[in-house]
């Protein structure tokens, strides 16, 4: 089963695909990790991404689809994997049905999340991770320790671009761009709000 989970950033995509990644054994295949990878490689695309996510906006689709076929083309993700953050439009959707074609897979499930813009600012500016070993709390939500730490010497570190200005930004960015995806599934019996 290959399921696509989208909403704006900060709609708790990451959170609901790690219970159905628990529930179904899945691969959960998040943009946002491959791009944290990759910025943290050091290497010149991840110096570039890194500039892009600071201001923003959306990695280029070329990018992207590079990323996300190296994942669909290895075998052990085979028909077992859930999509958080990708796609993000219409074209890369396609893209992914042509991928996933290519190796004998499709798309079984669309969730779709719907959230308030003052929610996603209160989750996004909120949000702090641990730098040890990537666990995620929110100090309105789900607080850490009192002295913010998560593992033993695991600092909570807010994310660089978990700011406001930064969050009204990429919600219209996905109002613009990631909400036409709703009527492309839905063309499909394979959406579900």
């Amino acid at each position: 089963m290959n399921i696509i989970i989208f909403g704006p950033p900060g709609a708790g995509k990451g959170t609901q695909s790690d219970k159905i990644v628990s529930k179904y054994q899945l691969f959960k295949i998040s943009t946002g990790d491959l791009l944290r990878n990759e910025i943290k490689k050091g290497t010149l695309l991840g110096k570039k991404i890194e500039e892009i996510v600071n201001s923003g906006t959306f990695v280029s689709d070329n990018i992207m689809n590079d990323l996300i076929e190296k994942v669909v083309s290895d075998k052990k993700y085979k028909n077992k994997i859930i999509f958080d953050g990708y796609p993000r439009n219409v074209q890369q959707a396609k893209n992914l049905n042509t991928l996933l074609k290519k190796h004998e897979q499709k798309i079984d499930l669309v969730i779709s999340l719907k959230v308030s813009l003052d929610l996603i600012i209160k989750r996004i500016t909120g949000r702090l991770v641990c730098s040890k070993c990537g666990n995620t709390f929110n100090e309105f939500f789900n607080p850490a320790s009192p002295n913010l730490t998560c593992c033993e010497d695991g600092t909570l570190k807010r994310r660089s671009d978990d700011n406001v200005e930064t969050a009204k930004k990429r919600y219209e960015t996905y109002e613009n761009s990631t909400r036409p995806l709703l009527e492309y599934y839905s063309k499909s019996d394979i959406l579900k709000n």
